[in-house]
């Protein structure tokens, strides 16, 4: 009885693992990338690239600087910038 219990509650484990692994979150537009990018001073864009699981936006802001800026494709969130 015992084997036959823990080969349900395996199985089940095993199914609800396999369904969190097959929804993924699409990942953010460009153009909300470039959102948070420009809220962060960026003005012109020059080289935008979706890398896996992250953004990665180049480009100069209003004082002319160069500025690159990774954004996390799920979330949004900043992971780096860089002046």
């Amino acid at each position: 009885m015992r084997k036959i219990t823990m080969a349900i509650v395996a199985a089940a484990a095993f199914g609800l693992a396999q369904s969190a692994m097959a929804y993924e979150a699409d990942p953010i537009s460009m153009q909300i990338a470039l959102r948070v990018a420009s809220d962060l001073g960026l003005s012109t864009v020059s080289y935008t690239e979706l890398d896996g699981d992250q953004w990665e936006i180049q480009g100069k802001d209003t004082s002319g600087r160069f500025m690159t800026l990774y954004v996390d494709a799920k979330t949004g969130e900043v992971r780096n910038l860089y002046r």
